[in-house]
């Protein structure tokens, strides 16, 4: 049922936008009470001490797939038969060797997953596969 106030009779179509003011100010509302519940942050002060030594940072071994297919050991270049004895050796070194795994995108699959099996079969598995973020 639509009311005139015009003297003509005609009747007039506009769109109510109370209830849509209704909504929207239950829903800031609810929001304005739920954002600071949803901080979890307790703030404490922490106590001073003495300076310490930090940790020492274990250094990664790189191996890397050029363009041309040549493999890279920490940039010296080692032949495909080499990498696994190198890698074993370098694992028996260290045991928590990490290594960070870098080939070049117009490489074919092949030769990558050739250097991925021979980290496999060296028994070094903390790999990192290194990318660059796209545009």
């Amino acid at each position: 049922m639509a009311f005139s106030t015009q003297e003509d009779e005609s009747v007039l179509s506009e769109i109510n936008i109370t209830p849509l003011v209704d909504v929207m100010l239950v829903l800031l509302v609810a929001f304005v009470i739920t954002i600071p519940a949803l901080t979890n942050a307790v703030h404490v002060n922490l106590p001073k001490t003495v300076t310490t030594t930090p940790p020492e940072q274990q250094k990664s071994i790189t191996v890397t797939v050029d363009s041309t297919g040549k493999i890279y050991l920490d940039n010296n270049e080692i032949a495909q038969s080499q990498l696994e004895a190198q890698l074993q050796a370098l694992k028996a070194s260290n045991d928590n060797l990490a290594l960070h795994l870098r080939a070049d995108d117009r490489v074919p699959y092949g030769p990558v997953a050739k250097v991925m099996a021979a980290i496999e079969h060296a028994g070094i598995s903390r790999v990192s596969i290194l990318t660059e973020p796209s545009p």
